[in-house]
């Protein structure tokens, strides 16, 4: 059995320690690839520390993956050694639900295959991208477009399908007005996509320091919601406010700030429930909503997007030739204290 080098924990209170695991064997369908770089994100943070549920230990996080085919399968036949792919956040699905069929993998009925902390269908357990390379069925191998560079490319499996999805659904496009909560991980591509799509985005935040970058990015304004009047000064005033922070909101505030008709869509999960007056629905007929990620056929068109536009994550990239530097990167993500996104570079796994 071929082993490979990664990245893992062993428990929820373990540290990160370079270890090998087996390499899942090459089906017939399957594509091998070689990865450049991992992108990690928040969701890696929480299943890594058992915050959601109880995680399949020892884990091996990752679900941004970009790198390059090595090998393929005697019946693939979607990519060839060589080609630039990329893995998001599901290595497999039934196939066979209204949903699959449909190209929304993920939110498959059956429950799709996570590419980490996950099982097959046959339960041996997923191991995700962090690591040297990554087996997986040729229909969750996404291309990635020459003009997207690898590393910045990565984060896009998951940070940016999770809100371009989103924005697209709920119609952001010229003539509307978006609102974007938080300016992290999630936030500064939902900003970027919302600017390309056409539409007016504001960023909300309580940090006046993100100010220059969410115009950057393509905001025309950064409201400070520490100040209670902001609340007040923009009722009535969005048409989308799509929330990509885990803290938990004073929802009726933020469901004042819409216009007639208008949505709050949630990507971010908060540690708690939250509550809301249904007048605030139902006087306006607003609505609260939530999105998970997005199909394959979906993504790909994402990245063709990203290609299209010059959009790509902002990040900073991670060294790891010592295990230690993924903890760090942890505490710091922990702490809001990243400009947006951390990559690994696989080679230093």
């Amino acid at each position: 059995m071929t082993t490979i080098k990664v990245l893992s924990v062993a428990s929820a209170t373990s540290q990160f320690a370079k270890t090998e695991i087996d390499a899942r064997p090459l089906g017939e369908q399957d594509v091998r690839i070689e990865i450049a770089f991992s992108g990690i994100c928040h969701s890696d943070l929480h299943q890594a520390r058992n915050e959601w549920f109880e995680g399949i230990f020892p884990m091996v996080p990752g679900h941004e993956i970009s790198g390059h085919v090595v090998e393929t399968g005697s019946k693939a036949t979607k990519h060839k050694v060589g080609d630039r792919v990329g893995v998001g956040t599901m290595v497999g699905s039934c196939g066979e639900c209204e949903y699959c069929l449909a190209g929304r993998q993920n939110v498959c009925l059956k429950g799709n295959v996570q590419t980490y902390n996950g099982r097959y269908y046959d339960g041996k357990e997923t191991y995700g991208g962090y690591a040297r390379e990554i087996t997986v069925h040729e229909d969750f191998v996404l291309s990635v477009p020459e003009a997207l560079d690898m590393a910045e490319a990565a984060p896009l499996l998951c940070a940016g399908i999770t809100v371009y999805s989103p924005l697209k659904r709920w119609g952001a496009a010229p003539g509307k007005r978006v609102a974007v909560i938080g300016l992290g991980g999630l936030g500064h591509m939902a900003v970027k996509f919302a600017a390309a799509f056409g539409a007016e985005v504001s960023v909300l935040g309580h940090s006046d320091s993100k100010t220059t970058d969410a115009l950057s990015f393509g905001a025309t304004r950064y409201v400070n919601t520490t100040d209670a009047s902001m609340f007040e000064k923009y009722t009535n005033t969005f048409d989308i406010i799509l929330n990509t922070t885990s803290i938990n909101l004073d929802v009726d505030k933020y469901l004042g700030m819409l216009r007639v008709g208008g949505s709050l869509v949630n990507v971010g999960l908060p540690g708690s429930d939250e509550s809301f007056n249904p007048f605030s629905l139902i006087a306006s007929m607003k609505s609260i909503s939530g999105s998970n990620t997005g199909g394959i056929g979906e993504t790909q068109e994402m990245l063709d997007f990203c290609a299209e536009h010059n959009i790509a994550a902002t990040i900073e990239m991670v060294d790891a030739s010592e295990a230690s530097a993924i903890d760090e990167a942890y505490d710091r993500m922990h702490k809001s204290d990243v400009r947006y996104r951390f990559v690994i570079d696989a080679k230093t796994i």
